[in-house]
């Protein structure tokens, strides 16, 4: 079956466009391109022309995932696949494929809701990416930008869905309890990366959060810094996760939802076996609420003895 080869964008609707070029370029060290006036802006991380398309609007959120196949002949099977299975397809036109800088595209919905792309043709960059502050460069190419975990309604529909319409595989499972939250997500993959696209329950908005990847784990260390230095707002400290290897952190995009800043993961070979994790992490990965309680107990304990 011919699958999708990798997630080669993500489109998001934001309400501050002039805090996102700062929070793209200043910490997550993306490359701003084709800016649009008051309606947008792009970020390039690797030999495409953009990975995020920034669009001014009021949702805060996910708008788009786009999944790149190899030609013309690919896209036209998926829409045969989509539409004898039921799912409605739209054609996207001409302007809407030149706007995306792609040769042509189609949408399509899954189970709950999520808006995907498929298209063939992405524009490549003449030069090649040089980050200002990220100086090693990021894990992309082939492997797609990173990945992005979503929202789903019912987890095995869900699971299917891209299984037998997209053609991911399953990675695995991370099923456990988290801080009094129950954590129930499946991570999928398109290629070599571990996980292209995850979801799970029980979500705010469509997007959880995005994740980047970093050639140096020190890249991880400083990100983290400029984050905090820039008043940003910590998920969970750093930590590295069980299942993909990622040493990471997480943060607050200037729309509420979080970002993934990582380096170091494992990539999936033949003969890969899914399994089931029973922890989000080997360690770290913890809420900075903890850190701001030790802070005052350990003040409380100083001010005793003073």
């Amino acid at each position: 079956m011919i699958a999708v080869k990798q997630l080669g964008y993500l489109v998001f609707e934001v309400s501050d466009l002039a805090a996102w070029e700062d929070f793209g370029t200043k910490i997550l060290g993306l490359q701003l391109v084709d800016q649009r006036g008051d309606t947008g802006f792009s970020l390039r991380m690797d030999g495409y022309h953009q990975r995020f398309f920034i669009e001014r609007g009021p949702a805060d959120d996910l708008v788009a995932l786009g999944w790149e196949v190899e030609g013309p002949a690919e896209l036209e099977e998926f829409v045969g696949r989509f539409e004898d299975a039921g799912h409605s397809v739209t054609q996207g036109t001409a302007d809407e494929a030149a706007r995306r800088n792609v040769e042509a595209l189609i949408r399509v919905n899954d189970p709950a809701g999520n808006p995907n792309e498929i298209f063939y043709g992405p524009k490549e960059a003449t030069e090649p990416f040089v980050s200002e502050v990220v100086r090693s460069g990021f894990v992309a190419g082939e492997q797609g930008f990173g990945h992005v975990v979503v929202a789903a309604n019912d987890q095995e529909e869900h699971e299917a869905f891209y299984a037998t319409m997209f053609g991911l595989e399953l990675s695995d499972y991370i099923r456990c309890e988290y801080f009094g939250h129950e954590i129930d997500v499946t991570f999928m993959h398109a290629n070599a990366r571990h996980h292209s696209l995850a979801f799970g329950g029980g979500q705010l908005k469509r997007i959880h959060h995005f994740m980047v990847q970093a050639k140096s784990i020190d890249e991880v260390g400083m990100c983290y810094d400029r984050f905090l230095f820039s008043g940003g707002m910590v998920h969970q400290t750093l930590g590295r996760h069980p299942n993909d290897k990622m040493l990471s952190f997480y943060g607050y995009t200037p729309s509420g939802f979080h970002f993934e800043f990582g380096s170091g993961a494992i990539e999936i070979g033949q003969g890969w076996e899914s399994t089931t994790h029973g922890k989000v992490s080997e360690w770290g990965h913890h809420p900075p609420q903890l850190l701001t309680k030790a802070y005052r107990r350990a003040k409380e304990s100083r001010d005793k003895k003073g």
